[in-house]
């Protein structure tokens, strides 16, 4: 066999990469087929003209024992393990890995029919000892770094998780905790509009530690709500009128239609809108002007927070809602306020987008559902 292998070595490989090709989705790149295949027909040659040559020890050491269980890989176990890694980098499955030896089996079954080159039982023993072996090292290979991916995959997905978490606590918390001092610098009182935001920080605490607790026990979702824009609008306003990098720009909000009203997750809406006026507040030039408005359009509702941070840079906009992703830029941060306020405005059938106004700044935008109170 291994004469027959050797004289018709082009023939079967050109065979196996018309059967690679024929798989839908599977182009192997010239790199990656030169770690496959044609390696392994190469020591499948070696293996037999060993065993020919009763060189069983050599046959071993390139092809390992029939069943594996040997303490070292073979020649073949270790090309067979490189070319699984390769492989599940390329983006396949399984199944291909399998069928990559299952076409070099078939091509030479086809070729030795075609050619009436009938083989030794011994031979097809050998046969199936290789591809045996290099299945099993491509498969575990496979696999392991499979299994690997989706467990770095699922930390990353926990660590955006408990960063979201702790960012929305932390805002909730910073509020309440600036809302208690301006109480009692004022000596103004609980029931007043300062108490009313410390009422609603507190709360926004008690929902994200609720939603948190509901997602561990995978009870029901909160029940949206319908609710005044112009009435949500002015808490907001008073909110953000407590945040400590006010003092370098001035605030202003449009008078809002008092017959528009939105349906939703109030709160959360709240914090992602708190989210966008933060990073206006942050962003924007010293002595400019943020500003908030709202209006219908058609049916929707458009709620924009436009800042002066005198533009965006290449490729900030793409970045600025990727959580941890560093920017190194002028808006350097880790993005979560951003990412976790797209992500509150998508919860409730809406869109959060970003506009560029090339040396002014920007205007985020948040498009939701709107509504008409009767």
């Amino acid at each position: 066999m291994y004469q027959f292998l050797e004289n018709n070595r082009e023939e079967l490989t050109a065979r196996c990469k018309h059967k690679v090709a024929q798989r839908p989705q599977r182009a192997a790149t010239d790199q990656q087929l030169s770690h496959g295949i044609p390696m392994f027909l190469d020591q499948l040659i070696r293996t037999l003209k060993a065993e020919d040559e009763d060189k069983q020890e050599l046959s071993t050491r390139i092809s390992g024992p029939s069943g594996g269980g040997a303490l070292r890989l073979s020649e073949i176990g270790m090309s067979a393990t490189r070319h699984g890694k390769e492989l599940l980098d390329l983006g396949y499955t399984v199944d291909q890995v399998v069928h990559d030896y299952g076409d070099l089996c078939q091509a030479i079954t086809d070729l030795a029919f075609e050619r009436d080159a009938p083989f030794a039982v011994t031979e097809f023993r050998t046969l199936n000892r290789c591809l045996d072996n290099a299945i099993a090292g491509a498969v575990s290979e496979f696999s392991a770094r499979r299994d690997a991916q989706i467990a770095g995959l699922h930390v990353a997905e926990e660590k955006q998780r408990l960063g979201f978490l702790v960012h929305e606590l932390r805002n909730s918390l910073g509020t309440a905790t600036l809302a208690v001092r301006a109480l009692e610098l004022g000596n103004m009182p609980i029931s007043g509009a300062t108490g009313a935001i410390l009422k609603r920080s507190l709360a926004a605490l008690a929902l994200q530690i609720g939603r948190t607790i509901s997602e561990v026990s995978a009870s029901k979702p909160q029940e949206r709500q319908l609710f005044s824009l112009a009435t949500f609008i002015s808490d907001v306003d008073l909110w953000a009128r407590l945040d400590v990098n006010l003092v370098r720009c001035r605030f202003e909000v449009q008078a809002v239609d008092p017959t528009l009203a939105l349906s939703g997750n109030k709160e959360l809406l709240h914090a992602a809108l708190a989210n966008v006026i933060q990073n206006a507040f942050k962003f924007t030039q010293s002595d400019t002007v943020v500003r908030l408005s709202a209006r219908a359009a058609g049916n929707r509702i458009l709620i924009s927070v436009a800042d002066h941070c005198g533009g965006l840079t290449l490729g900030e906009e793409k970045k600025m809602f990727i959580p941890f992703a560093h920017n190194t830029g002028r808006m350097a941060g880790m993005g979560l306020g951003l990412s976790i306020a797209r992500q509150s405005v998508e919860a409730d059938m809406g869109t959060l987008t970003v506009k560029d106004v090339p040396g002014i700044g920007c205007i985020f935008t948040l498009d939701l559902p709107g509504h008409l109170l009767h």
